[in-house]
């Protein structure tokens, strides 16, 4: 209680200055006062509460009075005369001296008022009188909350008086046209508020509760902050506000929110008197687990980091101006000495030695909001400098500058928006268009040293006047959170989705409340918490996990694979037996049998059937620009000139049974006629093939539309009319044949070949029949399958049913090889 009494009355330097006019502690008069040239004026909310009264009605009101002494912003008092004296000392306005008038606004924003009223109209009060005709101040310092300051620029402003602020914040202080005379060394809240909700999202908070100061700002600060959180992609459980004036009862519901919530984490943008009362009923409350973080207002308290609080708050992290030495402070700090004024009640002797106490008032270990003090008055002082110079750019009407002494309304201001000068610490000083510093914080984090103590460890930057990419930056430092762990608490709504799963919003919750959905087939997500599914490139595919995309599967039919194998064995076996054949008939060349089979077309025949079956082959394996021309055209010359030589032998049988004279052999120019046929029917393909090849030639290609999840490699028919036209042409020559061997299915012939080739025809046309749907319909690789199904079913029925009969004749019935049976006994009798 000694130094409380003992620094709510000293009010002037141990150096001995009296001012002239004494003043005691009221929100009505100056509290220090001092003549001079230039007057600065300040408001400081030396105490925290004004006194209540109860008006009596009878008596005259008594002058207000205030209590609960606050040792930081005393600090900042003596940190001004500090800077004053030592500008009045170097120089820098010689031959001008600097007086100042200080007044203690009291924390509310009524004594505010009152303290620029009177530093605007220059009147103040001595203890005992009131002194009139002083000069006006031509610029004042203040105050330390948004609110008071708000009050006091919206009354100065008529008058061009500038107000510097040390501690306002509230980004609604930016607002030329309604406060064109305010500057401020510390920066808007514009730029902490973004920095907490980057800070917020660099560490993966995306559910936080949120506290405010119920005044300019708290509630601006909080909106800024909210909005830029929301573009982060971070959800506020739950956005409270408390005053220092509110009652206990309302704390306590908003500390009971705070505790009933799910949020791990709680931004608490307050002031110090909101965060000391909000402290007060948490340790009642005992709220515990929580990972504060806080604005620049409290982050630095000193004061509020005991071991008392750190039941409730131990690891808190925040931004906070960057912290600064000015040398001599700390003994002109320790060099306030009592009023020697009589007037004044002393409660101490003078005699005390402040170099054994260790508080706020003299703690400079870090200076940041007194070094910001420290800044405005070299500010003012450079732009009195500069205007009695006349160097301030551009001009102000009626500006005298021969008459040194003289400053009109708004010199100060205006030259105010064009300083530049550095500190001696190498800080260099000057304000936006706007009358706001360059934003530039530090992150620090509440840790505590071996001793002990809490200690305000830098942990990060945050620098605004960099690139969006660079202005956030983390130090190599660990940081302690909640508990005093090194493991980053989880603050989220939902459990993150992995890769592979997406959000799904749950109706009537926040955007941070979800599910998490598996990613479509063909869609995934490689990211953590991704909103969407992305969607493969076309020619990839997700896979199991949905978290990255692979390389479709490519599907053809190959020779390794079953199906491949099959139909490749009965191709072969097929050429096998088609030469095991041609082999008999060679043998028996020149039995009857083989003779009235006319074995020149015969062996033709025979041939074409060893390319059919060969020609299926082309159709298995990867497909490539070669392959695809030649299994369609090998496939369509081939049959092209199997069905001409089936057709030419059996327009041989029905010429040569319905010849005129009974008995007669063939004629000798019908041999040159079929051949004639032959080769004419089959250059017709041929030249059909041709125009195909030159015109719309098949191609390979990768079907991605038949499935989803794999590329099929086909042959594309180029020109469906080729196609058409080529296996249109084998049907007619079939459907030529068939009706040919019909009509001789009757005639009298012991071996009647026209019945085998109606067989064949059948199944031939049937094959071929079915084949148009079965290859319309067939997926991937099943297509070319099917395809080759009918070209060895088709080709397998010629075989058998033409030359299977003749074989069993020749090999097996050998005595039925002969010329009387062969021509039946019908013929024989005719002859």
């Amino acid at each position: 209680m000694l130094l409380y009494a003992l620094l709510f009355l000293w009010i002037i330097k141990a150096k001995g200055e009296k001012a002239n006019c004494q003043m005691i502690g009221s929100p009505e008069y100056p509290l220090l006062y001092k003549d001079g040239d230039i007057i600065i004026g300040g408001a400081f909310s030396i105490h925290s509460k004004i006194t209540p009264q109860t008006p009596s009605f009878t008596e005259k009101p008594q002058h207000l009075t205030c209590n609960s002494l606050n040792f930081r912003e005393f600090r900042f008092v003596q940190t001004m005369l500090f800077a004053i004296d030592e500008i009045n000392k170097s120089g820098l306005l010689p031959n001008i001296s600097i007086g100042y008038k200080i007044f203690d606004s009291c924390g509310s924003t009524l004594a505010s008022m009152r303290s620029a009223m009177a530093l605007i109209n220059g009147q103040h009060r001595r203890a005992q009188e009131t002194c009139y005709g002083s000069s006006a101040v031509q610029a004042i310092i203040g105050e330390s909350e948004s609110s008071s300051t708000i009050v006091m620029s919206r009354a100065t402003g008529p008058f061009k008086i500038p107000v510097i602020s040390h501690f306002a914040t509230c980004a609604c202080l930016t607002n030329r046209k309604q406060y064109p005379t305010f500057f401020r060394t510390i920066p808007s809240d514009y730029y902490q508020s973004r920095a907490l909700a980057r800070l917020v999202r660099y560490f993966g908070w995306t559910w936080v509760g949120a506290i405010r100061s119920d005044n300019d700002y708290g509630n601006n600060g909080m909106t800024t902050f909210m909005e830029a959180a929301a573009k982060e992609g971070v959800c506020i459980e739950y956005s409270e506000a408390i005053l220092r004036t509110n009652s206990k009862e309302s704390i306590a519901k908003v500390v009971e929110v705070i505790k009933k919530g799910t949020a791990k984490v709680l931004v608490a943008f307050l002031a110090q008197s909101e965060m000391e009362g909000l402290l007060e009923e948490a340790l009642v409350q005992n709220i515990t687990g929580l990972q504060w973080v806080g604005s620049e207002s409290w982050i630095t308290a000193r004061y509020l980091a005991t071991e008392r609080t750190s039941k409730v708050i131990t690891s808190a992290i925040g931004f906070t101006i960057n912290k600064s030495k000015i040398p001599g402070l700390k003994d002109f700090l320790l060099k306030v000495h009592p009023s020697q004024n009589a007037e004044n009640v002393k409660l101490c002797n003078g005699f005390e030695n402040l170099n054994e106490i260790n508080n706020t008032f003299t703690d400079v270990s870090e200076l940041r909001i007194s070094n910001n003090v420290y800044k405005a008055v070299y500010a003012i002082a450079h732009a009195v400098r500069n205007a009695l110079d006349c160097k301030t750019d551009g001009s102000l009407e009626n500006v005298h500058c021969t008459q040194r002494n003289i400053l009109l309304p708004g010199e100060v201001s205006h030259a105010l928006q064009t300083v530049n000068f550095t500190m001696p610490s190498g800080e260099q000083v000057y304000f936006n268009s706007n009358g706001d510093p360059t934003a530039r914080y530090e992150l620090v984090n509440w840790q505590k040293n071996e001793a002990g103590e809490v200690i305000f460890v830098t942990v990060g930057n945050y620098d605004a006047s960099l690139p969006s990419d660079e202005q956030f930056a983390m130090k190599p430092v660990n940081i302690v959170w909640t508990g005093n762990s090194y493991m980053r608490p989880r603050s989220m709504c939902s459990e993150s989705c992995q890769p592979g799963y997406r959000q799904a919003q749950i109706k009537g919750s926040p955007s941070c409340c979800f599910t998490c959905v598996l990613c479509p087939v063909g869609e995934i997500s490689n990211l953590t918490d991704s909103i969407e599914c992305i969607k493969c490139p076309l020619e990839f595919w997700s896979n199991e996990k949905h978290n990255l995309c692979v390389p479709k599967e490519v599907e053809f039919l190959t020779y390794e694979e079953n199906m491949g194998i099959i139909l490749t064995v009965f191709s072969l076996t097929g050429v096998s037996f088609t030469v095991a054949v041609g082999l008999v008939f060679f043998y028996f060349i020149d039995t009857p049998l083989v003779k009235a089979s006319n074995s020149e077309l015969s062996f033709l025949l025979l041939f074409s059937l060893t390319l059919c079956f060969l020609c299926s082959l082309t159709f298995i394996g990867q497909p490539s620009g070669w392959s695809c021309m030649l299994r369609h055209t090998a496939f369509g010359i081939t049959f092209a000139l199997c069905m001409s030589c089936v057709l030419a032998r059996t327009a041989a049988v029905v010429v040569a049974f319905k010849a005129t004279v009974p008995g007669t052999s063939l004629p000798q120019c019908s041999v040159p006629i079929q051949r004639m046929s032959v080769f004419c029917c089959t250059l017709f393909q041929t030249i059909i093939c041709a125009l195909w090849l030159g015109l719309a030639p098949p191609v390979p290609r990768k079907n991605m539309l038949h499935s989803t999840d794999k590329i099929i490699l086909e042959c594309g028919l180029g020109s469906a009319v080729g196609f058409w036209a080529v296996l249109g042409y084998i049907g007619i020559l079939a459907l030529l044949c068939f009706i040919l061997a019909f009509l001789a299915r009757k005639l009298p012939d012991n071996f009647n070949e026209a019945k085998f080739i109606t067989f064949s025809m059948l199944i031939f046309c049937a094959v071929w029949i079915t084949f148009i749907p079965a290859y319309v319909s067939s997926p991937g690789k099943f297509t070319v399958a099917v395809e080759i199904f009918a070209i060895l079913a088709s080709s397998f029925g010629l075989l058998f049913c033409i030359f299977i009969p003749k074989c069993y004749i020749i090999v097996l019935k050998p005595e039925h090889n002969t010329r009387k049976y062969v021509m039946g006994k019908g013929h024989a009798r005719s002859q």
